[in-house]
């Protein structure tokens, strides 16, 4: 898709420079040490840089350029990109910065290349950006003292910093990258667009990215859920609290967007998501080196036990389960290890063992069909030889194609051990936590492989026509309760029974339809919190009450709001069986979509703050992890002799909500609380709903 970006045949350098520790310098550099296609300097006042022929201006060049690198000031960035244009360059990449991160005037300034760009049928990467590499033909555009060694990781970018950094890490470590890939503020080209590309990339196994905002939320999903099938897909996602936002915003302009929303993004397309830097280069070392595992079931090796109960916990932390041994795998560990060895899940070889015991044990246990990976800990003790058992280690991990991790803890007694290991592909953490938390990035890895697609589910029983007549009559944003309970009837939502009336006497009439006790809401666009005017009365019984309620409500609202408009009341049945309540709200995301959300509701929705979220349109598989994703989730089975919640109609309503707000994008806001959850059946009591243009 961008053949000619990573594997162009020229390069021209506008802003090439002889002068030391210029940017414009070190990209000369970085080309002539190691790309064999055609290199032009562009500079004004130059006559030779590296000894190449410089050139004053692109258009002055002999022939077809692909790509141009930009190094010039930001102001004179407009002039170069349409020269680029008039050369008909495909390719720009604007190195400089000074534009939309540092104000509306630079934002003004990078609205105008892209223009260009376009005009030309040209293609952007940056501005402000630090280049792109790909290592199979030593292509460097950047500024990097360091070129990388060859190897199958792919990273793209937002910041140039992170590059940088990245770079030495891989370096001094050994590790090698097939391209590099630095956004900056994505004026034109941008994370959609390198994913496509790197998904059909055979160069790299595993992607890395960092993140502080995407640009088309919905086309991302679609992209990476094809990548994760593929490919791991390790992301930072920066930005996540306010302040970071903030920083994001000035860093590159971008939208950081909500956190509530990349989490749910995350969980539909399948990404691994980084939470550090440490966590993000421990996936890239994993994924780089280690075949995925067939399950979820791990095997610990470790010759002390407080190692083994560290590793243990963290298994129970990142839930990855402990393999449960064939009865022959016990019988093989008791026959060949000492007899106060621990021949169970940890496996304890113990403090004295020696190369062999190690050996046996782990090929033992990886033989066994219960067993899809091993981590292997190992403490430096007087009669410990790292180096002999890292041998060993390697020994099976040629033997047995499965992923093994290891951990040797401690410092100067284990580094050889660990040179070896990581020379032979076996990636060491010095904490079991760390070995761990990869070998669940490799499992999930594997469930994303193994991952069926399923459908957003589409009812067609609901009533499209009936809701576009109601929200397209609508003269404000706020939809009106007896429109929303209309629309919910649309798409065949429960609802309790509910009526409208103008007169104590037609209260009557609607109250002996529902049947009591039924409650009283006041309808004005005047009233906004119902509570404290008296507009809201509960538990009526009767037809006496009712007329009684009603009475006393208009003299409240009568001395306190004197001058609101009065439509009348809304009559509502009150639920008497015993129920769960629960909330359902709808948020419309700037880049992803309509947001859904589910929790525990009721007056305790702020407080527990316990809820899940998932990206619209949904699945049955995605409604039923909802239910099953909050904390008090047991609370909905039934506990302490309590009847349970019919999950199977909450998640029903979960689907055909998706399916409301997907028909009307116009729906920016919907909130359900309570839902209240039966042992049969469930019904919405009250809904807000807002509109948009």
């Amino acid at each position: 898709m961008l053949d000619k970006l990573f594997k162009p045949k020229s390069i021209a350098v506008i802003g090439a420079s002889n002068k030391p520790y210029k940017i414009g310098k070190t990209v000369v550099d970085n080309l002539t040490i190691s790309y064999h296609g055609k290199i032009y300097p562009i500079n004004l006042n130059e006559k030779e840089i590296n000894g190449l022929k410089c050139y004053k201006s692109i258009l002055s060049v002999p022939g077809k350029v692909d790509i141009v690198v930009i190094v010039v000031p930001s102001k004179n960035v407009p002039r170069a990109v349409e020269e680029c244009g008039n050369k008909g360059v495909k390719y720009c990449i604007v190195i400089t910065g000074g534009f939309k991160e540092v104000g509306v005037e630079g934002a003004k300034l990078e609205r105008k290349i892209f223009e260009t760009s376009k005009r030309y049928g040209m293609q952007l990467l940056g501005p402000n950006c630090f280049g792109l590499m790909n290592t199979s033909i030593g292509l460097n555009t950047t500024f990097s003292p360091i070129m990388p060694k060859e190897g199958n990781i792919a990273v793209f970018s937002q910041s140039g910093a992170l590059c940088a950094t990245l770079l030495d890490w891989a370096y001094r470590e050994g590790v090698g990258f097939s391209k590099f890939i630095s956004l900056g503020n994505k004026a034109d080209l941008n994370e959609n667009d390198f994913l496509e590309t790197l998904e059909e990339d055979d160069e790299t196994c595993v992607i890395l990215g960092y993140l502080e905002g995407v640009v088309d939320g919905e086309k991302f999903i679609e992209i990476t859920k094809r990548v994760t099938k593929k490919k791991p897909l390790v992301l930072i996602k920066a930005g996540k609290s306010s302040s970071g936002a903030r920083a994001v915003s000035s860093h590159t302009g971008t939208l950081a967007g909500t956190e509530k929303a990349y989490k749910a993004a995350f969980i539909k397309n399948g990404a691994i998501r980084a939470e550090s830097m440490e966590e993000w280069l421990d996936a890239a070392r994993v994924f780089s080196t280690q075949p995925l595992p067939n399950g979820d079931k791990v095997a610990i090796i470790t010759n002390a036990g407080g190692p083994g109960v560290i590793a243990a916990d963290a298994c129970d932390t990142y839930g990855v389960s402990l393999a449960n041994f064939s009865h022959e795998t016990i019988k093989k560990l008791r026959d060949n290890l000492p007899d106060t060895a621990s021949i169970y899940n940890p496996v304890d070889v113990l403090g004295d063992a020696d190369p062999g015991r190690y050996g046996i044990a782990l090929e033992t246990v990886l033989k066994d069909e219960n067993v899809d990976g091993s981590i292997v800990i190992l403490t430096p003790v007087a009669t410990t030889r790292p180096f002999e058992m890292a041998r060993e280690i390697a020994r099976v991990a040629e033997k047995i194609k499965k992923p093994i991790l290891a951990s040797f803890m401690g410092g100067t007694l284990t580094d050889a051990g660990i040179k070896y290991l990581e020379e032979h592909g076996i990636p060491n953490y010095c904490d079991p936590g760390r070995a761990v938390a990869c070998m669940k990035n490799l499992i999930k890895q594997h469930q994303n492989t193994e991952r069926v697609e399923e459908k957003p589910t589409i009812f067609g029983d609901v009533d499209r026509k009936k809701v576009e007549e109601i929200l397209y009559q609508a003269d404000k944003p706020n939809v009106g309760f007896m429109d929303c309970i209309k629309i919910l009837e649309a798409y065949k939502i429960p609802v309790v029974g509910y009526g409208f009336a103008k007169t104590a006497e037609e209260c009557v009439k609607v109250a002996d339809k529902i049947g009591y006790p039924v409650a009283l809401k006041i309808v004005s666009p005047d009233i906004l919190h119902k509570t404290d005017v008296g507009g809201i009365k509960l538990n009526i019984e009767g037809d006496e009450s009712i007329i009684k309620a009603y009475d006393e409500m208009m003299v409240d609202i009568n001395k306190r709001e004197p001058d609101a408009r009065i439509l009348g009341v809304n009559i509502q049945e009150m639920v008497r069986e015993e129920n769960k309540e629960m909330i359902i709200g709808v948020n419309k995301d700037p880049q992803f979509g309509h947001l859904i959300m589910f929790g525990i509701g009721g007056i305790y929705v702020e407080i527990l703050n316990d809820v899940s979220f998932r990206i619209a349109p949904m699945s049955k598989k995605d409604a039923y992890g909802m239910i099953r994703e909050i904390k008090t989730y047991q609370l909905l089975t039934g506990v302490r002799g309590e009847r349970p919640v019919d999950t199977d109609c909450i998640a029903e309503v979960l689907m055909r909500i998706s399916q409301l707000v997907t028909d009307f994008k116009e729906i920016v806001e919907l909130d359900i609380n309570p839902l209240a959850g039966f042992e049969k059946g469930c019904k919405v009591i009250d809904i807000r709903m807002t509109r948009g243009n």
